[in-house]
């Protein structure tokens, strides 16, 4: 790096001009001065590099070559977002080091933006230097490993911070599509129920001034029972239902009633023959009967509109309940989780995804000991995890399946809860396969995916589960399969 303009230059300077400066850096604190000139026998001069506030020092995809010292002033590294934008990952102040990670991983280019705050300057080692600084200095290592370990545990948290916004993100999308199908479906019900309403008061108000038999009100009773006795009517074929619709109307329409092909359709869904009609058609006469039916239609429609809201509101209360499940996974700090469940919610609130792209779920829990004793099992991000990559491996109408069961242990051993997650898609490359649960390995298109994924899923199932997790891939069927230590696991069959 030459320079950038004249916010940064880099000049070669002896290292003895430099060694107290280094020594008043954290890496070179408790190593004396004749240390480090014999320990770097053979460097002469060393790198000096004096950066004006807003001096670019490093940028992403850079060869990176070197470890930096902070001698005076300050710098910060940044994440180069999706969306053009920057996230400060860390900050370098006068006595710091850093670029030792890259270094000591293997990684040959630089990940951040990494920006002097203020004016700066720095020393900097190339690679073969740093390397002769870790094998001769035990201050100097011990200072530099420890500050690769708290950046790695810093980079770790924020991927598990990013990868958790990113599954968060996901889930509400989809639980946004759920929610607002039930929320419609009771809003329009609710709105067509007052309508109904003003019908069947003026219908009444109609019908009041004129008195009523016995035998009247007796058959308006029973079509009233019959009305509001339940939501549930057996399921008619499309053709039968067609049929009988079609016969009601014609024979309203044949006794006068207004309305008939309106009327007809509704009675014929809530369940009513032609027969329980004819009370009304024997004790109202023929200028009364038409209201009566209106009547009973209006309430009819009302009893279904009711019904759709009792389903709709039903359907958000499952979904609220399916959060919740999902939500406090790892919150409880001692109880039972039964994986059936933690699976069935995990479809839940993935199921928009997995009908819009009109792919299947087959079931199969044969597992007969399916209850976990956990502390914060985190389980549903493990499924969470599984099943959304399942649906993107999977071919448009498609099917994914989900079987449990146990598996014995040897002697000594409780034995096992195994859960398989499989797709029908493309399947796994063969070079690939080593590399899935690597943390930021990634096969799907820039922004589609984090490469965290996997990582954490394994993570979970093995550091926290003491659990498996395999995977069998070949064009056509990729299968997942993790398996639990039944330490814990209640005692309790499912049928």
């Amino acid at each position: 790096m030459s320079g950038d303009g004249k916010l940064l230059t880099v000049e070669m300077v002896p290292l003895r001009e430099v060694v107290e400066s280094l020594r008043g850096t954290h890496a070179f604190a408790e190593t004396s001065t004749e240390i480090l000139l014999e320990t770097l026998t053979g460097v002469e001069s060393v790198e000096r590099v004096n950066a004006r506030a807003g001096a670019l020092l490093v940028e992403p995809g850079e060869a990176w070559r070197f470890y930096w010292l902070v001698l005076k002033g300050e710098t910060r590294a940044e994440r180069a977002e999706l969306d053009g934008s920057r996230t400060l990952v860390g900050v370098a102040r006068e006595g710091d080091g850093f670029g030792e990670t890259p270094i000591l991983s293997g990684k040959g280019q630089a990940p951040f933006f990494i920006t002097a705050t203020e004016d700066t300057v720095l020393v900097r080692f190339p690679e073969q230097d740093f390397w002769k600084l870790m094998g001769c200095c035990a201050e100097v290592r011990k200072v530099v490993l420890a500050d690769m370990a708290r950046r790695l545990q810093g980079y770790q948290v924020e991927a598990l911070h990013r990868e958790k916004l990113v599954s968060l993100g996901t889930l509400a999308a989809g639980l946004m599509h759920e929610l607002h199908n039930p929320g419609s479906a009771a809003k329009r019900a609710a709105s067509q129920l007052r309508e109904n309403l003003r019908r069947l008061q003026e219908l009444s108000l109609r019908s009041s001034g004129k008195p009523k038999t016995p035998l009247q009100l007796q058959c308006m009773h029973d079509l009233l029972e019959h009305a509001v006795r339940s939501c549930q009517v057996s399921a008619l074929s499309t053709l039968a239902q067609s049929d009988a619709e079609e016969a009601m109307s014609e024979w309203l329409q044949s006794a006068g009633v207004e309305n008939a092909f309106t009327i007809g359709p509704a009675l014929v869904a809530i369940g009513f023959h032609r027969q329980e009609l004819d009370c009304a058609r024997e004790a109202f006469p023929a200028e009364s009967f038409s209201d009566a039916l209106n009547w009973l239609e209006a309430l009819v429609s009302s009893v279904s509109l009711v019904c759709a809201i009792e389903e709709s509101i039903s359907r958000i209360s499952e979904l609220a309940m399916a959060v919740k499940k999902f939500a406090y996974d790892e919150r409880s700090p001692n109880k039972q989780l039964d994986v059936h469940d933690s699976l069935q919610s995990t479809l839940t609130i993935l199921g928009h995804k997995l009908r819009i792209r009109q792919i299947g779920v087959e079931k199969r829990f044969e597992a007969s000991q399916s209850t976990i004793h956990t502390k914060g099992s985190a389980l549903s991000q493990v499924w969470t995890n599984l099943i959304d990559n399942a649906a993107d491996a999977s071919p448009e109408k498609g099917q994914i399946e989900i079987a449990t069961w146990n598996e014995a242990g040897k002697t000594t051993e409780p034995g096992w809860l195994a859960v398989s997650i499989a797709d029908h898609g493309a399947g796994i490359p063969a070079e690939v396969k080593p590399r899935i649960f690597e943390p930021f390995f990634t096969t799907k298109p820039q922004g589609s995916g984090t490469g965290l994924g996997l990582e954490i899923v394994h993570r979970i199932v093995t550091q926290k589960f003491g659990g498996t997790i395999d995977v069998e891939s070949e064009p056509g069927c990729t299968k997942f399969i993790v398996r639990l230590p039944m330490k814990g696991l209640e005692s309790i069959s499912k049928a």
